[in-house]
């Protein structure tokens, strides 16, 4: 198993669901890559005991974030709290690709 990682590899898509692969679980940390194709959406939902945070790699999305909502795209970092409500929304023209991580790692 290799310790670096080339994010565009792991890109994929799926026309029913957004697409969502792990690409580490350590004892401390779950890293993975969620990708949106536009108009799909991650429902809101909250981690108990977890925090999590969406790093936007490319694309633009509607990040909903308790009861703050906002665009972000390329570079920006979205923190989710353990307990708070998050979801997103693609709302560009093209694939929304976010590398997540939520800590302590969901097993």
């Amino acid at each position: 198993m290799s310790n670096f990682f080339d994010w565009q590899e792991h890109i994929g898509s799926n026309e029913e669901k957004f697409y969502k692969t792990m690409l580490w679980q350590g004892e401390y940390v779950m890293l993975g890559m969620n990708c949106l194709e536009p108009g799909q959406v991650q429902k809101t939902h909250a981690h108990a005991g977890a925090d999590k945070f969406y790093f936007v790699l490319e694309g633009c999305g509607l990040f909903t974030i308790g009861d703050e909502e906002r665009k972000a795209e390329k570079g920006v970092l979205i923190i989710a709290p353990s307990n708070v409500l998050h979801g997103v929304k693609n709302v560009g023209g093209t694939r929304l690709s976010l590398l997540i991580a939520i800590a302590p790692g969901i097993k």
